[in-house]
């Protein structure tokens, strides 16, 4: 069957799926409003995607990658248990004090505890095991962020990677981004650690399930 997406359909998807929270909404309009690059963001049917995926797995700890300004941290706090712990890594000041201030309005906020720094310095100091690893990060370090994921997710634990289609230039990748990204997704399909599927939801995401 030919896939042709019409113009529009990822709206439809969007308003037929369950909205995130009204914080959610807030944090959306802040994003677009202050930062350079807002598309950075993990939209809201991507963001209800991530939430299902903690809730339907039972994930009690969650390790993010690339925070940005909190709007998956935010989804993912959600889906946790009242006792549930999500570690989330990030670099960036300016965008870091945007999620700090909506931790601390969401009820959901003592789940969270955030890693300010280079991301593999971080994840140097931080031990498992994750149920969930999800990587969405500086795409030229996805294949160390990997490495260090695989480490620690549990057995049977999940690690999800977004981006992991570059807009569809992983077909003829012209950048060290986007070469890293493809060449990520073909050591992951061999990886005999490992079964995956890769979805061309939104910008592709890379469902991981460690054996």
């Amino acid at each position: 069957m030919l896939d042709v997406r019409p113009i529009g359909i990822e709206d439809y998807a969007e308003r037929c799926s369950k909205p995130l929270s009204a914080l959610h909404d807030r944090l959306w309009v802040e994003t677009y409003a202050k930062t350079h690059s807002p598309t950075m963001m993990v939209g809201p049917l991507e963001g209800q995607f991530l939430k299902m995926l903690a809730t339907m797995t039972g994930a009690r700890r969650i390790l993010e990658i690339g925070m940005f300004t909190g709007y998956s941290t935010l989804a993912w706090a959600e889906a946790l248990p009242k006792d549930g712990h999500i570690v989330t890594c990030d670099c960036n000041p300016e965008t870091t004090e945007i999620a700090k201030r909506y931790f601390a309005e969401s009820p959901h906020g003592p789940k969270i505890e955030i890693k300010f720094g280079p991301a593999l310095k971080s994840l140097k100091t931080i031990w498992g095991p994750f149920d969930i690893c999800f990587i969405d990060a500086d795409k030229e370090n996805y294949c160390a962020y990997y490495d260090e994921c695989l480490q620690l997710v549990r057995p049977r634990g999940l690690i999800i990677l977004d981006n992991m289609l570059r807009a569809g230039n992983v077909l003829d990748p012209r950048d060290a981004g986007t070469a890293a990204i493809d060449a990520l997704n073909k050591r992951i399909r061999s990886d005999e650690q490992v079964e995956n599927v890769l979805l061309p939801v939104r910008d592709g995401i890379m469902l991981v399930r460690k054996l």
